[in-house]
């Protein structure tokens, strides 16, 4: 699914500032402690299905910024005049300052035909589209959905959207990126609980996942796969307890130079690793 069939408003808003067949990747490493030693990396795999997979460190996006710069994890969405979406990996590369490199992106939920989000959206600690909890038909409304945010210190989770509600109205929580999709893949070590293990809906799918070795993945499918393959992947291949559809078809983008992905579509919020060096 790549554009919602709900219409929004144009907004006026800030910038965005948001086993396996291994292939060559940078960073890269022998065996599974050197890479989970590496503050990221990207591959291509091709069991339980054909999908490429990018993962980050959690503790490299909470040490804080040093003098030699750091990896902060960020949402992008509109050029600097506010006026208009980046819509592609390219505009977005173009955007960056000499100091900073991209070093994976993919899209980052729902949008509607102006490539507005239709979901919670968070940048830098402004809200720029509120908590949707409305009902509706489509992806996104196969609740519970959820929601993709990290507070300023870098600390990402994946929170079922009624839940977060609740967090936000008693102030327990401050996200300073924050992005809603739906469904959920898998809430709590569970897999969703409408999916269907015989489901024959198979479509180009991304998501990510917040996982039990203390990293963050980030899965593009080259293949088509049903909602309950991707969830498995996250539960029992990953062992991410909570993971987040993010879109489909059109929309499902991903941008990996390490691993020879670049895609060329349109989409609206993108999520992407930053490196900052000074």
């Amino acid at each position: 699914m790549s554009r919602s069939i709900f219409t929004l408003p144009i907004m006026s808003l800030l910038a965005l500032t948001i086993t396996v067949s291994v292939s060559a990747c940078q960073p890269s490493a022998s065996n599974d402690a050197e890479t989970n030693a590496e503050p990221w990396s990207c591959k291509e795999a091709s069991s339980p299905f054909a999908y490429s997979v990018c993962r980050v460190n959690a503790d490299v996006l909470t040490r804080g910024k040093n003098i030699n710069g750091g990896y902060s994890l960020q949402l992008f969405w509109q050029e600097a005049d506010n006026k208009s979406p980046l819509l592609t990996f390219d505009k977005l590369l173009a955007t960056l300052p000499a100091s900073q490199s991209l070093a994976f992106a993919m899209n980052a939920g729902m949008y509607n035909e102006h490539y507005a989000p239709i979901g919670y959206t968070v940048i830098n600690g402004k809200e720029v589209r509120a908590l949707n909890l409305k009902e509706g038909g489509g992806n996104f409304h196969l609740l519970p959905n959820g929601v993709m945010w990290w507070d300023k210190a870098g600390q990402v989770q994946i929170t079922e959207s009624q839940t977060l509600n609740e967090q936000l109205k008693n102030g327990s929580v401050k996200p300073w990126f924050a992005t809603q999709s739906g469904p959920m893949l898998v809430i709590n070590d569970k897999i969703h609980p409408k999916f269907n293990a015989n489901s024959t809906s198979a479509k180009f799918r991304n998501g990510t996942g917040v996982c039990s070795d203390g990293s963050i993945q980030f899965v593009n499918s080259t293949e088509p796969v049903t909602f309950y393959q991707l969830a498995a992947l996250f539960k029992d291949t990953l062992q991410c307890p909570n993971a987040l559809f993010l879109d489909g078809g059109i929309a499902s983008a991903l941008y990996a130079p390490t691993i020879d992905k670049h895609d060329k579509k349109d989409m609206g919020v993108m999520i992407g690793l930053i490196e900052t060096k000074k």
